[in-house]
């Protein structure tokens, strides 16, 4: 039996630890990169284009060389490796699917040769922007946000006046894409490969970045439309791709093309179901208050109540944008004198709690400039809001803000769309509240609202307009009034007819009922008689003693005086 001593030394393998392989966490590391951009987006500014083959002075000028039926066979050649179409040589020899750097190769390569060309005679004669039409919007870009309760189409999406008509494009023998036909998104209703979506929208991005303003009155237009409604496609290329073409068409869109164009087209994509055809739209719009301030300004009473409801968007990335999106739109604002305080006033829009905070920074403001409609579109939401408020004070701040900002405005018109929001919640603090000195406030504040709003209603036309208008409101409360009295009599004629007609009835039950009983009593009386008789018959027979027609007691037919039972 062995014994351990003092002496006893032990010997101990040691394990080589494994380290891990740097390929291993590099894949796993770009798969949750890969991730985390098919959720949100990638953050930066896409670098431009590279062409693939058109690179060096002499391939550009062997493609100017070319007649003209060989610039069209060439034209038509990268338009295909652009939708991802490759030439096969030999057919029964296996071959690999383009990759996105190859389709982006091609469209680049395909910008500069419409920029060598001309633009006319690639986009048009060429037809490229009939197929690009097809391949993104085959239905007609109206349909690419067009729910059931639209009427009409969508303001500002018809095709560009220098492309042909959409109408024009239902031919099933087009060619293109006869390859690469998976990868659809089948649940948006889109039936063209994911690889020639793509690729029309990395030539729309090409021909932004080659081109430039040349290329805007062919692409800022439906395929800003295109590309917003591709940022909700499940291919992850499909996104980024549409998320790069509309950088590059609001970046190129001319300024006065917000307010007719670009401004209704993402109003409407912000109607969509897909939440990152909501993020891409508030992210264009907040690039549109770089590209376009003055014209995003002169907007802003119609964009802050839209941007303002998405902020309540039960997706996390929407909130975000359009929390930043609000903020880049009232900065758009020129007012000097509440630029300092915007920032708190757009943080009290979306965060109610703080609606105290942005107050009490608007009490510190000298109003100077004239006051607008955009700057009053800033400023009433968060002031409406806190005259709601159930602190005193917070209110007296309120109407204080209010009456100062009331002694500036421009023009009526543009308080007007402003006054049902503040005037009720004035006159219910100058009439509710206790202290003295703040229903002093509320209805100084009233009073120079009033005088801002009043003064297009002082006019002679107005008064005839609005007597006017009274004497045919009180002609339709009359009609109103007679039609209902009219109803009411003929509902009492109906009840009284009713009434009579159950009176009637009622009467012949009953006499029918009274017939029935003396019927029933007539029957009764005969069936007592009868009953009557019968007993007095029984009764009588009982009290006889003869038996076959002969006395009991004497034995004969008919008894004699001496018997006890003779009878006369």
């Amino acid at each position: 039996m062995t014994s351990i001593g003092a002496n006893t030394t032990h010997t101990i393998k040691r394990v080589k630890k494994t380290t891990a392989v740097p390929g291993a966490s590099l894949k796993r590391g770009a798969a949750m990169t890969k991730r985390k951009a098919a959720v949100g987006h990638r953050g930066a500014v896409a670098p431009p284009l590279k062409p693939a083959t058109l690179t060096r002075p002499e391939a550009v000028q062997a493609l100017l060389e070319l007649d003209d039926e060989g610039r069209r066979d060439r034209v038509h050649d990268l338009f295909r490796e652009t939708l991802g179409e490759q030439p096969l040589v030999d057919r029964s020899k296996p071959h690999t699917a383009s990759t996105t750097q190859e389709r982006s190769g091609a469209a680049a390569d395909l910008a500069v040769a419409t920029k060598e060309l001309g633009v006319s005679f690639v986009l048009k004669k060429c037809k490229i922007m009939d197929e690009m039409q097809l391949c993104l919007f085959p239905q007609g870009v109206d349909m690419l946000f067009h729910t059931k309760d639209d009427e009409e189409p969508t303001m500002g999406l018809r095709p560009n006046l220098s492309s042909l008509s959409l109408a024009s494009m239902d031919d099933t023998t087009a060619s293109i894409m006869t390859m690469n036909s998976g990868g659809t998104d089948s649940r948006r209703g889109k039936t063209t490969p994911a690889n020639a979506r793509e690729g029309c929208l990395l030539l729309i991005r090409a021909l932004c970045e080659r081109l430039g303003k040349k290329a805007e009155p062919y692409v800022v237009g439906g395929f800003l439309a295109a590309a917003l409604d591709e940022c909700g496609s499940s291919s992850s290329t499909v996104r980024q791709a549409a998320e790069d073409a509309a950088v590059a068409l609001v970046k190129l869109a001319n300024p006065w093309a917000f307010p007719r164009l670009i401004f209704p087209l993402l109003m409407k994509a912000l109607q969509s179901t897909e939440w990152r055809v909501k993020f891409n739209a508030l992210e264009r719009l907040s690039q549109c208050a770089t590209t376009a301030p003055k014209q995003v300004c002169h907007l802003l009473p119609k964009l802050i109540p839209i941007i303002t409801n998405q902020v309540w968007d039960t997706k996390a990335q929407v909130t975000k944008a359009a929390a930043s999106a609000l903020l880049a739109v009232c900065e758009t604002n020129e007012n000097p004198d509440i630029s300092p305080a915007i920032p708190a006033v757009v943080n009290a829009i979306y965060k109610p709690s703080t609606t105290n905070t942005a107050v009490q920074e608007l009490m510190g403001t000298t109003f100077v400039a004239s006051v607008d409609a955009s700057t009053l579109s800033i400023l009433c939401p968060v002031l409406a809001r806190a005259l709601k408020e159930k602190l005193a004070i917070n209110k007296r701040a309120a109407c204080i803000v209010i009456s100062n900002m009331s002694r500036l405005v421009d023009s009526p018109q543009a308080v007007a769309p402003f006054g049902p929001l503040l005037v009720p919640e004035l006159k219910k603090v100058a009439t509710n509240v206790q202290f003295e000195e703040i229903r002093d406030a509320a209805l100084s504040a009233l009073g120079n609202l009033t005088k801002a709003l009043g003064d297009s209603y002082n006019s002679q036309e107005d008064a005839e307009q609005k007597a006017e208008e009274m004497a045919q409101e009180a002609a339709r409360i009359e009609a109103e009034k007679q039609r209902i009295e009219d109803e009411r009599n003929a509902e009492r004629e109906k009840e009284e007819a009713m009434r009579q007609k159950e009176l009637e009835e009622r009467k012949k039950f009953k006499e029918a009922m009274d017939a029935q009983r003396e019927l029933d009593n007539l029957a009764a009386q005969e069936a007592e008689e009868k009953r009557k008789e019968e007993a007095k018959k029984k009764d009588k027979e009982m009290r006889s003693t003869k038996a076959g027609g002969k006395c009991q007691s004497c034995g004969l037919k008919k008894c004699k005086k001496t018997c006890m039972f003779y009878s006369e």
